[in-house]
């Protein structure tokens, strides 16, 4: 009688792994624009320098070029005197645009925006295509706790 206690106790701890499996493989994807990436990948910009904003848009290209543009998600978050790399006028817009082509997001912090326009009496004209976020860090913090890695080049 125990053997028969112990096949069916098997048996169900087998169709509730197969039922959750099946439940894995049908979930709904981690993002809408890259439904077949396996990679996710937020990276940070903080900084306002040259040299930090080459790097993370090399980062960027190398692993778009390594991994393929469907595998892979990569937003780019700029907040404080990173969200330079998105003014208008930037030197790198031609990459920049480059780079969104290829489904690379990149997203500006509003909070810090409206701190440089209430500082400057200026409100920066942004890139048309980046995507304005509240608060920069608060939505890495977001993207982080929904599976992305964070990378600060």
């Amino acid at each position: 009688m125990n053997r028969n206690l112990f096949s069916g106790s098997m048996v169900a701890l087998l169709s509730l792994a197969l039922l959750a499996a099946a439940g894995a493989l049908h979930a709904e994807p981690m993002s809408e624009s890259k439904p077949f990436a396996e990679k996710f990948l937020l990276l940070q910009l903080s900084d306002g320098e040259e040299e930090k904003q080459n790097k993370v848009l090399s980062v960027a290209a190398n692993l778009l070029e390594y991994y393929g543009p469907d595998a892979i998600d990569i937003e780019i978050t700029t907040f404080g005197p990173g969200v330079r790399l998105l003014y208008a006028d930037n030197s790198r817009r031609e990459r920049i645009s480059s780079l969104m082509a290829q489904g690379i997001r990149f997203s500006v912090c509003m909070n810090t925006i409206n701190t440089i326009e209430r500082d400057t009496g200026n409100r920066p004209a942004l890139h048309p295509e980046s995507i304005p976020v509240d608060v920069g860090v608060a939505h890495i913090l977001d993207e982080v706790e929904a599976g992305y890695v964070l990378v600060r080049p």
